[in-house]
């Protein structure tokens, strides 16, 4: 694949941005674009390394040497045709993804993964300016209906597929907007939604109705839909954010989840108007954001957007390695620091280690937030977190915002009126294989299956679901896994 000796010539090339201070000045996606020599030189430095792990590392199992090596030889077209094959939104994976294939990458044994990422994104918006992308419609019907609820990255997977297999499919979003996190929960600076629209008029082409607005369980009752329907399939991600239980929590205006925050600044550049009574607003306030991973990040680059005083971070969790043990690690996902573009954009400070006791206020409105350092042993195959005596800290907080994480999908409503079981960790259960629910013809993916996970995950499984719904309506199916 790509050039035999291009790995040992042409160096990586790393994503390139706009300067921090002209990116702040706006919410567009800020990345430059290469040029197709630079990324044809980055397509020739996939080596012929024997066993490909990157398809290992890839939760879709992109067929990554093969585009890699269509890039270097200027075949494009051939390139978009094997990246789609595994990937219905490449858009949104080459936008977001934290690019596990590239952690799994043979050079990355010296540091210098191919930049597969990049090339990923360079391939589907290539395909977009040529207009090559176009619907898949189906030569024959099916007869079948499926309904799909939840129109978040796993949802419009499993639509597109069931859709392109014959079926007629309708797709319920509670939201104004289909997207679901895509749409509200990742800022348009990461990813702009022309991305989500492109697609669903794809969609749509190819017989897929789109029903926003509707919220099963409460606006249409969940019998109806089962009356209706020839399958359901549950794609409702996982919603229920990690709460924050400390004194002066709820005693003060000013402590928020991070969703509802980032909800907010996407609705804004949609063209919506917030109402004053409930905006959430970062501007001339002192920021603290709960919460190290991508949400948090989010919140960050957000909130200096918005004309935050100052923005801090913590993280309950001990600070990272710079680099990991390639020999313990690779090719798996390593735990090491990672310091993102809204880091860079003017973050007063990152705390690590620290675990938040208490909020404070004045006139009902919060000041503060309260700090201790913790440290972490093991014991007994336990980690175990402990308080350091007499070292807590203070910050000035006009606005804390939890990005904490989620802890299951949302159970009041549509899960209990449907009655699925709940594995133990509150996720719908429904196996890897088959996706079905303990409730005869309805199916489940995503993160309200699987748990909280990344975008890549939420499209490999609606994939997954979709071919198991097609087998479960048809007896068997040609749909890829």
């Amino acid at each position: 694949m790509g050039k035999p000796t291009g790995f040992m010539e042409l160096p990586r090339a790393e994503r390139r941005y706009q300067a921090p201070g002209d990116r702040i000045k706006h919410y567009r996606e800020f990345t430059l674009a290469p040029s197709d020599i630079e990324m044809a030189e980055q397509g020739a430095r996939c080596m012929d390394c024997g066993i490909p792990f990157c398809h290992q590392g890839c939760p879709v199992n992109n067929i990554i040497p093969e585009w890699n090596d269509g890039v270097y030889r200027g075949d494009w077209q051939q390139a978009l045709a094997v990246l789609h094959s595994t990937n219905n939104f490449p858009e949104f994976t080459g936008s977001i993804c934290p690019a596990p294939c590239e952690a799994a990458c043979t050079l990355n044994l010296n540091d210098q993964p191919v930049t597969i990422k990049s090339i990923e994104r360079a391939i589907i918006d290539k395909g977009w300016e040529m207009g090559w992308v176009k619907p898949q419609i189906p030569a024959e019907r099916s007869g079948k209906r499926v309904a799909v609820i939840g129109s978040g990255p796993a949802g419009m997977a499993c639509a597109q597929q069931l859709a392109r297999a014959g079926h007629e499919v309708v797709l319920y979003e509670k939201n104004d907007r289909i997207g679901g996190l895509l749409r509200y929960g990742i800022p348009d600076f990461k990813m702009e939604k022309i991305h989500i629209d492109r697609r669903i008029a794809q969609m749509q082409a190819e017989g897929v109705r789109f029903r926003p607005n509707s919220n099963i369980g409460k606006d249409i009752p969940v019998q109806k839909i089962l009356a209706e329907y020839d399958a359901v399939v549950l794609t409702i991600g996982s919603e229920k954010p990690r709460d924050l239980e400390v004194a002066g929590r709820n005693d003060y205006q000013g402590v928020h989840f991070a969703m509802d925050f980032l909800r907010q600044q996407n609705k804004r550049n949609a063209g919506d108007t917030i109402a004053d009574e409930v905006a959430i607003s970062a501007q001339g306030k002192h920021v603290v954001v709960i919460g190290g991973g991508d949400t948090g990040s989010d919140c960050i680059g957000t909130s200096i957007r918005q004309g935050a005083l100052s923005v801090v971070q913590l993280e309950i969790l001990p600070q990272p390695p710079e680099k990991e043990n390639k020999l313990l690690t690779w090719p798996n996902w390593p735990n090491k620091l990672r310091t993102t573009s809204s880091h860079d954009e003017g973050i007063k400070h990152r705390y690590w280690s620290a675990n938040t006791k208490s909020v404070t206020g004045k006139n009902g409105i919060i000041t503060h937030l309260n700090a201790v350092p913790v440290e972490w042993k093991q014991e007994n195959g336990q980690w175990q977190m402990s308080e350091k005596p007499d070292s807590t800290f203070t910050l000035k907080a006009d606005l804390v915002l939890l990005a904490m994480g989620f802890v299951h999908p949302v159970q009041e409503g549509l899960l209990q009126d449907i009655g699925v079981e709940l594995d133990g960790r509150g996720q719908i259960k429904a196996n890897e294989k088959e996706y079905i629910t303990s409730v005869d013809k309805v199916f489940a993916a995503g993160d309200g299956r699987r748990g909280q996970s990344l975008v890549v995950w939420a499209i490999r499984e609606g994939r997954q679901a979709a071919r198991a719904v097609d087998e479960y309506l048809m007896g068997a199916s040609e749909l890829p896994r």
